[in-house]
């Protein structure tokens, strides 16, 4: 798990960096939007809708840009309608990956998916294919400058917290997603900075690619990442550090 992990933090940076371009928000707001729409514009009772809204604000996501894109998702203001569809292949190596998206035109997205996967050396699989490979997981990273591995692991393992192991320059902390919310609720309780969360798809099992090959993975992964669909790209790779800060 660690390589993807490692490489999804590298993304989160670089987003940030990024986010002026506006991609980000509007990737972040159509997530807010759906979760509204699917389970109604109350965080408190949308654990959906909760960890969209988070995700926004730690991207810095200012508030008016959140409500309205809750009250797009409720109806009381007008916009595209959009799905969600998971989609599933391989890139080289055998590394599986599952691609979330949400769209407006099913038929366009499946196009431009299939051919980003094409167009970098990987294939798309049926529905199925690759799911069983993955669970969905609470994870949250804390900067380990801004606390001790002790603290961290206490109060995450006493609120609920399945592991917590120091990946890069951040503590790691996975959890069940029933556990996730009260997992966060404790490190800020605790004064303990969270640098980012989410529920997550997390591998059972990894596929070490090097050179390359490895190249051409992360290539195909940024390749999903930037497509304007597609809101999470989870993969099953274990890749060596100077790779992943290279393309990352």
């Amino acid at each position: 798990m660690s390589g993807h992990s490692k490489w999804h933090n590298i993304r989160l940076k670089k987003e940030r960096v990024d986010q002026v371009r506006g991609k980000l928000f509007s990737k972040l707001a159509r997530e807010i939007s759906v979760a509204a729409k699917e389970g109604g514009g109350d965080p408190d009772g949308n654990a959906r809708l909760r960890t969209a809204i988070e995700r926004g604000r730690e991207a810095g996501m200012p508030s008016d840009n959140i409500e309205r894109a809750i009250q797009r998702g409720t109806g009381q203001v007008e916009g595209a309608s959009y799905e969600t569809i998971t989609y599933e292949g391989y890139a080289q190596g055998g590394v599986a990956l599952m691609v979330e998206t949400l769209t407006d035109n099913r038929n366009r997205t499946a196009s431009e998916i299939r051919n980003v996967f094409t167009k970098n050396g990987g294939a798309m699989s049926e529905a199925g294919s690759v799911a069983w490979m993955f669970d969905r997981k609470g994870l949250i990273s804390v900067d380990r400058s801004k606390a001790t591995e002790d603290d961290v692991l206490v109060v995450a393992l006493e609120a609920g917290a399945e592991d917590v192991r120091s990946v890069g320059d951040v503590y790691e902390i996975v959890t069940t997603p029933e556990q996730f919310y009260k997992v966060r609720q404790a490190l800020e309780a605790a004064k303990i900075p969270v640098a980012s969360s989410d529920l997550t798809m997390v591998p059972k099992s990894t596929v070490r690619v090097e050179g390359k090959e490895a190249q051409q993975v992360l290539r195909l992964m940024e390749a999903l990442e930037e497509h304007d669909d597609v809101q999470q790209a989870y993969a099953n790779f274990d890749i060596p550090d100077e790779i992943l800060q290279q393309v990352g």
